[in-house]
């Protein structure tokens, strides 16, 4: 019988070990579940609210107004306390719209990388009222809805858990090449405004030259009139 070595013994053993302490590390390192935003809103005010997401993640929201008495939450709302949404891009196109409504939702993937304004706003009452409301917006990994994948797929907690960390893994590597083309859109940036600097700084001093020159030649041909040379 051929002897196994050590080395590919221990490399076996470790395999699942290694695996299961992966495993434990996404568990642990794992965020808690996002819970919803709360905000109070004056009426005939807005408020807005931004998060920054790349080209191609996707963005979900949800969001609803809060009873006026915390003791009832489940009470009927007046008709006093509904709230306008508009969600846009970086660029000013509108991504979400709803007027008037008291709960709502959104999703969307970014076309365009940058910072997402969501406004919120209010119609104006005699005499004013405060609005609370809640707002759950998640964008990237934490806008997949990991529970719903696992019912339908069947899947069990350790596939999910590595599906999510594979997932998170992932958002990262696309963070840091995001994060590397927006060092190398500074250093390019840097690079043109140092050289029209330079230019400027050149352009500048040819005009104070010049202004010298014309100043001396004045005062030289003043002088020559004058006959004090």
């Amino acid at each position: 019988m051929a002897a196994r070595r050590p080395g590919s013994l221990a490399s076996s053993l470790l395999r699942p070990s290694t695996l299961l302490l992966l495993v434990a590390f996404a568990l642990l390192s794992a965020p808690p579940p996002a819970r919803a935003l709360r905000f109070d809103l004056e009426s005939g005010h807005t408020k807005c609210i931004s998060d920054e997401i790349k080209v191609n993640a996707m963005a979900v929201g949800k969001y609803h107004v809060v009873g006026p008495d915390p003791n009832f939450p489940d009470a009927q709302l007046p008709d006093s306390h509904r709230i306008s949404l508009r969600v846009t891009s970086p660029y000013g196109n509108s991504m979400h719209y709803s007027e008037n409504v008291q709960s709502g939702h959104f999703a969307f993937t970014a076309v365009e990388a940058g910072d997402y304004l969501a406004c919120f706003w209010a119609p104006d009452h005699k005499p004013p009222v405060t609005i609370g409301f809640e707002f759950d917006w998640r964008s990237g990994v934490s806008a997949k809805d990991y529970p719903s994948v696992a019912k339908k797929g069947k899947v069990d907690m350790m596939e999910l858990e590595l599906k999510k960390l594979e997932e998170t893994i992932k958002n990262i590597h696309e963070e840091m090449f995001y994060l590397r083309e927006r060092e190398e859109e500074m250093q390019d940036l840097n690079k043109r405004t140092n050289s029209r600097m330079a230019w400027l700084g050149f352009l500048s001093l040819g005009i104070c030259l010049s202004v010298a020159g014309l100043q001396l030649w004045h005062l030289k041909t003043f002088f020559e009139r004058k006959k004090l040379l």
